[in-house]
């Protein structure tokens, strides 16, 4: 399955049309190709799947420690209004015989955040996928973020953030929960 680009560049030529826009001046000539390739781009969680990203780079582990992933960007189309929203993503587990490989952390993030989403399901798409592949005692994702759907229109609420999280297995246990939020809150060393 692909996206319909046609489609998508009619569309986007709608809408143009809609608002008053003349389709045919120079500035415009090329935006509804240029925004049916963006939405493209933005939506390609769509087309891949996380587990199996998550599960390219399983190793077997005898660590047991909190293993914490930090500041993760992305950035993500709220599904109600199609306005931007982006920040940061922090993911810790505890391993259970198996870790996965870093970089796959983050790459799962991004399937999950190019797809049309609100905050609250993005986070627990995370959580819950970690622990279905990666089978850990427990894990936790914290997203800090900014919604331009609440800074550009609406309430116009400027660099207003929301936090959401998702626990799981033994980040549900006060000390895990604590041991992981002092870890995502403490100052980053720049230098190492």
């Amino acid at each position: 399955m692909s996206v319909d680009l046609e489609k998508l560049e009619l569309a986007a030529k709608m809408i143009l049309e809609a608002i008053g826009e003349d389709v045919n001046r120079d500035g415009l000539i090329k935006t509804p190709r240029r925004v049916a390739k963006s939405f493209e781009y933005l939506c390609s969680g769509y087309f891949k799947d996380p587990k199996v990203v998550l599960n390219d780079a399983l190793f077997e582990s005898t660590n047991n420690e909190m293993v914490v992933v930090r500041n993760i960007e992305f950035y993500s189309l709220c599904e109600h209004h199609i306005l931007p929203f982006f920040g940061r993503v922090h993911v810790a587990y505890i391993p259970d015989k198996k870790v996965v490989g870093l970089s796959k952390i983050p790459r799962m993030v991004n399937v999950f955040a190019r797809r049309l989403q609100i905050q609250e399901q993005l986070t627990e798409q995370i959580a819950d996928a970690i622990m279905e592949v990666v089978q850990p005692k427990g894990v936790g994702v914290v997203i800090h973020a900014r919604h331009m759907c609440m800074e550009m229109r609406g309430v116009e609420t400027k660099h207003s953030y929301t936090s959401s999280s998702a626990l799981r297995g033994v980040f549900l246990k006060e000390k895990t929960r604590e041991e992981f939020f002092n870890i995502i809150n403490a100052p980053v060393q720049t230098h190492f």
